[in-house]
């Protein structure tokens, strides 16, 4: 059963990916042709063709390798200062350039010259480079605040799943009570499994951090009320001190694992699943994108330990970078753990929705070939044209985004490379779960 489990959670990891790339192709494709600009191929994956079949003007199909995916514009750069498309060069960075230009009017029919990228409006073709990584971000939002709203995430009550019978440090490294141990508080004011705790020295509480919190901050006589068989009882624990796992602000443990001394009771919380209202969505939504624009200015610092992860003796840190391979063996460890199935069910869509943002993030990066690299150089063209009409000099004409291709080569090239180690990485050393 967990095999078929971990099977199916690659599949539908897959197809995540599959229909997150189709989506963020889809931005592109719809805004291109509301902008009139012919659009001749728009392909899911790289390499050779699986299925395609035209539609009007555009063939739609699916490729052998889905690592990504593209859509075909018409004149997505300018000809050259002499107005030529095709011209050669025995400069093999100047090729790059005429290369290029030259592949962008390939598929030029007769008509086309009005219907041409390069030739719309910088705030067109903003929104035409923009619109692939918004519709992934859109659809990690959709699926977060749907997910987070509708099924909820485990979260710590303030129900009793089980009492401490004595006092343990929280850095002891045991769970049994030996010989000398002082008897929990809880344990001696009567607590038991399954009390639902609705009160701390008369003030009610309703969640797991608040309860924490206030129990922490006493030591001595307190009074704690509790629902039981549908009765409150109120128990009278005397609380003391001992050493605790320190939390952050969410009320989450810190890690690496830190102990502080504070107020004990001694009990273990129920953890249930519980959906979130839309201001905690949002606030965990939030937290998602800063840990997401963390990662990628991490990024590069992560290199070395990945590389002695992949060829050397080096741990896999849990907050090492994953690739394809690896998000799907991920994907694959979620649908086979021991939790109920909307717990594994939100944990897979959060895995979807983090790709998801991990795509537009990358994106937005102003850099070729990646979308943003198209975006700062029509918002750079918006610039010199605004310029010149203000000082009232000649229109210095479409920014010649070509001329930047060598740059772009080194840059894929870095992308390659860089997911050819994550790869490595994933299969000989894979961030696991447990």
């Amino acid at each position: 059963m967990t095999t078929l489990l971990t099977v199916l959670g690659i599949v539908l990891f897959a197809l995540g990916l599959l229909v997150s790339i189709a989506w963020h192709e889809l931005g592109h494709l719809s805004t291109a042709k509301l902008f009139g600009i012919r659009v001749p191929q728009y392909m899911v994956g790289f390499g050779p063709t699986i299925w395609s079949r035209k539609k009007g003007e555009t063939e739609y199909g699916f490729k052998a390798i889905p690592a990504g995916g593209y859509i075909r514009m018409i004149g997505m750069f300018p000809p050259g200062k002499d107005g030529r498309i095709e011209a050669r060069s025995t400069s093999p960075w100047r090729s790059m350039i005429e290369d290029a230009r030259e592949a962008s009017f390939e598929e030029m029919e007769p008509g086309d010259e009005d219907r041409l990228f390069y030739t719309r409006k910088p705030w067109k073709r903003v929104i035409v480079m923009f619109a692939g990584p918004f519709m992934n971000l859109v659809l990690a939002v959709v699926l977060f605040f749907g997910s987070a709203m509708a099924i909820g995430y485990e979260t710590q009550t303030t129900k009793v799943a089980g009492v401490q019978k004595c006092v343990i440090a929280a850095d002891a490294k045991r769970e049994k009570c030996q010989a000398g141990d002082p008897v929990s508080p809880a344990f001696a004011a009567g607590l038991k499994e399954g009390d639902k705790i609705v009160a701390f020295n008369g003030t009610p509480v309703s969640d797991w951090n608040t309860l924490s919190d206030r129990i922490r901050a006493t030591i001595g006589p307190a009074t704690v009320t509790v629902e039981r068989g549908g009765q409150r009882v109120d128990l009278q624990p005397k609380l003391i001190q001992n050493d605790v796992y320190k939390k952050d602000a969410d009320g989450r443990v810190l890690q690496p694992l830190q102990t502080e001394p504070a107020g004990y009771l001694g009990f273990a919380s129920k953890s249930e699943v519980q959906p979130l209202t839309f201001g905690q969505s949002a606030d965990r939504m939030t937290e998602q994108m800063k840990a997401g624009v963390e990662s990628v200015i991490a990024l590069p610092g992560k290199i070395p330990a990945l590389w002695n992860a992949a060829f050397g003796d080096g741990e896999r840190a849990k907050d090492s970078p994953v690739g394809v391979v690896g998000a799907a063996r991920l994907s694959g460890e979620l649908m086979a753990i021991e939790a109920p199935p909307q717990t594994r069910l939100v944990f897979f869509l959060n895995l979807v929705v983090m790709f998801n943002v991990s795509l537009f993030l990358f994106n937005m990066l102003p850099l070729l070939p990646l979308d943003g690299g198209h975006i700062a150089g029509a918002l750079w063209e918006a610039i010199r044209r605004h310029t010149a009409r203000i000082f009232k000099r000649p229109d210095p004409g479409p920014f010649d985004v070509a001329k930047l291709m060598p740059a772009a080569y080194v840059v894929a090239g870095v992308f390659v490379c860089f997911t050819l180690l994550v790869l490595v990485a994933d299969i000989v050393n894979p961030v696991k779960l447990t």
